[in-house]
């Protein structure tokens, strides 16, 4: 009896904040009349989108007490209202969601009271009848669960009401996925700028500034050259010298665009020669990828204390499919980046990379035993929010944990086609 005096009360309790609910939407019918009269002298349109936002407001909180009550979630489908105002009225107005809204205000003016006001009838004679029934007779209530299947009707005509038509569901996603485009495009297009700003920058105050000099050092060998052979050929030493470190700054510059040593080594062999070069102590585990590094037989290598360890079974295999150069390259700037990060703040002597091939794509894992704090400490600075973009340029994703006091744990899912 007591746990269903309790189930009625928490079925009672959901019908009465439905009641709630209903009179606010008798509030609406007034607000949507006003709206209506404003947009129709023109002056007053401005009142719509923000009218439909409130309406969207009310029907998520129903959807979300439905899903509390069923255990179920209620989906949403809205197209956004974003853009200039004509835009903006444009959607309001033709938005499915925004009809499917106004058809369950309606209805929940008149199911959301009467049924409120049935569970008020119902509660006196379900006390008398189960108290009886339970009490003398030994049996299992049946009047009191009555309020919560009323609390079950309202939810269920709720959902009903609200959840989207197929159509508009895909209506809703194509609009989502467009504006993600043009976010990650914008966000493509800013980092291909900073690129550009950097390759020029490096060209500039490297590579140029040592050929200018180069060219100098020529031009004053030729002079001396006949009437002091010792110092033409002094100056002739300090050219070359100056055309290595040039080359050298040239080199950097296109690893920088995208490392040779992708294209000699693989994914795999780069990766492990990063890691190697990071001043860390990095295991790198591999599954599923080529491996150009000569290992071969199925063990990966910790690339920076030279001990074999064993792997998963299915890494090493040369004749695996390699990812596409892209992805690859993205992959790469990950590793490079991440490990950067972890030798300059975190203050790790230990970390891992994986990567791993699935069906859909390229995982990236890394993760260092260092502080934390990551997100905190760069702020989503330069070094994140590149990652950020270059990952999302090909509809990757990125997701960083990092509390205090550590681990720092990156993992990126590129997706492509094998």
């Amino acid at each position: 009896m007591r746990e269903a005096i309790k189930e009625a009360a928490r079925g009672w309790l959901h019908l009465t904040i439905g009641a709630a609910i209903s009179l606010l939407c008798y509030l609406m019918v007034g607000v949507a009349l006003f709206t209506a009269f404003l947009t129709a002298t023109v002056i007053g349109a401005g009142v719509l989108p923000e009218s439909v936002l409130l309406l969207r407001r009310m029907a998520g909180w129903e959807r979300r007490r439905t899903a509390a009550w069923t255990g179920t979630p209620v989906p949403e489908a809205y197209l956004p209202l974003e853009g200039p105002l004509p835009a903006r009225v444009r959607t309001a107005v033709t938005d499915p969601g925004t009809r499917r809204d106004l058809v369950w205000a309606a209805a929940q003016l008149l199911y959301g009271s009467v049924l409120w006001y049935l569970s008020l009838i119902v509660w006196a004679p379900a006390l008398l009848v189960d108290g009886v029934w339970t009490g003398l007779a030994g049996r299992r209530p049946v009047a009191l669960p009555l309020i919560g299947r009323l609390a079950g009707l309202a939810a269920d005509w709720s959902r009903a009401l609200l959840t989207p038509t197929p159509s508009a569901a895909r209506d809703a996603a194509l609009a989502a996925r467009i504006e993600q485009l043009t976010a990650t495009r914008a966000g493509a297009v800013a980092a291909h700028g900073a690129e550009l700003r950097r390759i020029e920058r490096d060209l500039h105050d490297g590579a140029q500034a040592r050929l200018v000099a180069l060219s100098m050092r020529i031009g004053l060998a030729r002079r001396v050259y006949d009437s002091d052979p010792a110092a033409g050929r002094k100056l002739l030493d300090d050219a070359q010298t100056q055309a290595e470190e040039a080359l050298a700054e040239l080199r950097h510059v296109v690893r920088g665009i995208h490392p040779p040593i992708l294209t000699d080594r693989g994914l795999t062999g780069a990766v492990r020669a990063l890691a190697a070069s990071s001043g860390l102590e990095v295991a790198v585990s591999v599954t599923g990828l080529a491996d150009h590094t000569g290992t071969g037989d199925g063990h990966d290598r910790d690339a920076s204390t030279g001990h074999g360890h064993g792997g998963n079974g299915s890494a090493g295999h040369g004749t695996a499919p390699r990812a596409p150069a892209a992805v690859e390259a993205a992959a790469y700037f990950v590793v490079a980046e991440a490990l950067t990060n972890a030798a300059k703040h975190s203050g790790a002597a230990r970390a891992s990379v994986g990567l791993a091939r699935e069906r859909t794509g390229l995982r990236v894992h890394v993760r260092d035993e260092g502080r934390g704090g990551a997100e905190a400490r760069e702020g989503g600075g330069s070094g994140l929010t590149g990652m950020r973009r270059r990952v999302a340029a090909l509809d990757g994703t990125v997701r960083l944990t990092s509390p205090e006091g550590g681990p720092t744990v990156i993992e990126v899912e590129l997706p492509c086609v094998w």
